[in-house]
């Protein structure tokens, strides 16, 4: 049997030229992704850092005005176990005081355990015996209570007569 097909060819056949198509993209489309992508980066480093609660801590002493028939409870707290200086001057809890620090809660109740006022802790110092003193301000704190229970965290309560609660209390 005889071959009816010519030889294969040696060299491949060429291929049909196509055109290739770069897309360029318009410069405002740049612009404008570049500022939504920095607007996001922004707005994560302020939300990490700062978020929309941009309050500066006050101190005791700065208590605001008091509705009527209320009265603001300062006083200190102070930390002698744990203590860490905080790279600015105050300090803060650690090893098993780690919820104590600048902003933690500070709840007052009545003498039925009813919350009936919230604060937190201010501004701390370091002191050279190791003692870390936190500020105290918890306003509109209602007058006529009797007894006040304080709770720093969630400390316990120490607990207070009316008028070492308005006159400037140690609470630990």
């Amino acid at each position: 049997m005889s071959s009816d097909y010519p030889p294969p060819p040696t060299d491949p056949p060429p291929l049909p030229h196509h055109r290739s198509r770069t897309r360029r993209v318009h410069p405002l489309l740049v612009a404008l992704a570049g500022a939504v992508l920095g607007a996001g980066a922004i707005g994560t480093v302020w939300a990490i850092v700062g978020g929309s609660d941009n309050t500066v801590m006050k101190s005791p002493s700065s208590a605001e005005s008091q509705a009527p028939g209320t009265f603001a409870l300062t006083g200190t707290f102070e930390l002698t176990d744990g203590v860490v200086a905080d790279g600015l001057g105050g300090c803060t809890g650690s090893d098993g005081y780690d919820d104590i620090f600048e902003g933690a809660a500070v709840t007052v109740y009545d003498g039925a355990g009813t919350v009936i006022a919230t604060g937190q802790l201010g501004d701390s110092t370091l002191d050279s015996d190791r003692t870390c003193r936190f500020g105290v301000a918890v306003a509109d704190v209602p007058a006529g209570k009797g007894v006040y229970k304080v709770e720093v965290s969630h400390r316990g309560t120490v607990q207070l007569t009316e008028t070492e609660a308005q006159s400037g209390a140690s609470l630990g």
